[in-house]
């Protein structure tokens, strides 16, 4: 908006030179050669009007006071023609036609008044008459043409100043959801990773304490896989930090789940892993997604469950791929509805289209489930 006003400023700027240009004229004219000092007078009038007039004019943007501007001011113009039919009252003539399309009056307001400019040589014989009545007629025409270019360049500058800002502002609004969305990111992974990693070496410290005044090889072996799990610890805290980007090497999922298994049947749950389906590769995203949630809810079943046993079972569906966790704890009225882990688990499934639901039942454990396409 305030591009479109200082365009108009120099535009109403130009055509009020340019009034006082032919304002000059009349004034060397009746000064040199004792022409009509009326025309010098109503010159005077009709600049007045183009300089503080046509602006208030123009603000108001109402057709009924463009349309009152323009008769007064081309009676004006005619009389001073009239008077002194010079270059200054043609030039007159030519800046009100350019206020006519500044205006914006209807096409055929213009037209009446570019069509009026020539009848000024009524006055002359037939030909000369023709002859500076057709001139003058395209030196309006040309007037309102270049006027209404002018208009649109600007216009079209405005709009693209106008677009770019606005480019500026969803850029900068695109930066902050990214920072938002690789924060989410990056907390979901150190809740995922070191969160479950943190989960095992408890649970392996605690296992091997219970054990050690009685049986210190087998301390010392879960000991070992603490200090194993630690050290995965140690390598998720430094990706997740770091935000690599990198591509890294992930086992298959079935083996990862697996994996997963031995350690939580290590830690006291017993846990299988059964798969059906015919096994394929998985995009990255959908991979790490049924992985995070195997991972969530084992550590669940160990924190809380009050479990014995686990079950991790994958299903590769025509156009699905659909992970489930139970176990035989004891099991809940209620399903929890928040807690970190499973707000980002929900975040990974909706990312990806797909749906997380958690069900339980007094005496009848859990079951954390994640279904995505893939």
């Amino acid at each position: 908006m305030r591009r479109r006003t200082a365009h108009s400023e120099r535009m109403n700027r130009a055509l009020a030179a340019l009034t006082f240009g032919a304002l000059l004229t009349l004034l060397i004219g009746v000064v040199a050669s004792g022409e009509s000092l009326p025309s010098l007078v109503l010159g005077a009038v009709f600049t007045a009007l183009v300089t503080v007039g046509f602006s208030w004019v123009r603000a108001r943007n109402r057709l009924a006071w463009s349309l009152g501007y323009v008769a007064v001011q081309l009676p004006i113009a005619f009389v001073v023609f009239s008077l002194n039919a010079g270059v200054a009252a043609t030039l007159l003539l030519v800046v009100l036609v350019s206020q006519c399309v500044l205006l914006r009056l209807p096409i055929a307001a213009t037209a009446v008044v570019v069509g009026l400019v020539p009848f000024v040589h009524l006055g002359m014989s037939w030909g000369e008459g023709l002859r500076e009545g057709l001139g003058i007629l395209l030196a309006a025409v040309f007037a309102a043409i270049v006027t209404e270019l002018l208009q649109r360049e600007q216009r079209a500058r405005v709009e693209l100043a106008e677009a770019h800002e606005q480019l500026r502002d969803y850029a900068a609004q695109a930066e902050r959801l990214a920072t938002v969305q690789e924060r989410n990111r990056v907390a979901r992974d150190i809740h995922d990773g070191l969160g479950h990693s943190l989960t095992v070496v408890q649970m392996q410290v605690k296992a091997a304490r219970a054990v050690l005044p009685t049986d210190t090889a087998k301390a010392d072996e879960v000991l070992a896989k603490a200090q194993d799990q630690a050290e995965v610890a140690l390598a998720e805290v430094r990706r997740s930090v770091r935000t690599l980007r990198e591509p890294r090497e992930t086992p298959p999922l079935p083996d990862a789940l697996q994996a997963l298994a031995e350690l939580t049947s290590a830690a006291g749950v017993t846990t299988s892993v059964a798969i059906s389906g015919e096994q394929r590769p998985l995009p990255d995203e959908t991979r790490e997604a049924l992985f995070r949630t195997a991972q969530e809810g084992l550590t669940n079943v160990r924190k809380h469950a009050q479990a014995t046993r686990a079950d991790v079972v994958l299903n590769y569906a025509d156009t699905a791929v659909r992970l489930a966790i139970r176990d035989d704890g004891a099991g809940s009225a209620s399903t929890p509805a928040s807690g970190f882990g499973l707000v980002g688990l929900r975040e990974r499934a909706e990312h990806l289209g797909g749906r997380l639901s958690v069900e339980s039942a007094p005496g009848s454990g859990y079951t954390l489930s994640m279904e995505v396409p893939g």
